[in-house]
């Protein structure tokens, strides 16, 4: 038997999800040099954008206040990917190494979401998550397709350096 969580817990969780990642993506494309990279990063940010009004739609909670209000706050500074990207950044970063923190970070997401949405027992809740697995699998297909471009730009003694797992 599935553990039931409720919508507005579901929601609350993928809200602050895809807020972490929008925050992560339009940091990447800010320090991302190569104009290429900067675009996959921008049209992930967006994406990400539109993953949280599809949450936001479905909320029934007031924890998050106003939509436009919540995704101009902050950045959560204590969000373990964007301190990955921050302490890359503070090494130099090149687009590789912040397109590695977005493979691992979608990855993760797809599987925080398939562990949630096997437990869930509410279709609608259910739904949800299964329609972002597909829409996180088609960004982790598309960072993968960036970073082999990005692998080829490398210099070969450099390329052992930033090969995937």
């Amino acid at each position: 038997m599935g553990k039931e969580y409720s919508v507005q817990e579901a929601l609350k969780l993928a809200i602050k999800g895809e807020k972490d990642s929008m925050d992560f993506y339009r940091k990447a494309a800010t320090v991302t040099k190569n104009e290429r990279a900067r675009k996959v990063f921008d049209l992930l940010a967006n994406e990400e954008v539109g993953h949280l009004k599809a949450f936001f739609d479905h909320y029934k909670g007031g924890d998050f206040g106003d939509i436009t209000v919540y995704m101009a706050q902050p950045v959560d500074t204590k969000n373990p990917t964007y301190m990955a990207l921050v302490k890359a950044i503070d090494e130099e970063t090149h687009e590789q190494k912040a397109l590695e923190i977005a493979l691992k970070e979608e990855k993760a997401c797809i599987d925080q979401y398939t562990v949630l949405a096997k437990d869930i027992i509410d279709p609608l809740v259910k739904g949800i998550f299964q329609q972002v697995i597909k829409e996180t699998e088609k960004h982790l297909a598309l960072i993968e397709e960036e970073y082999r471009h990005v692998m080829t730009m490398v210099h070969e003694s450099d390329q052992d350096t930033y090969v995937r797992e």
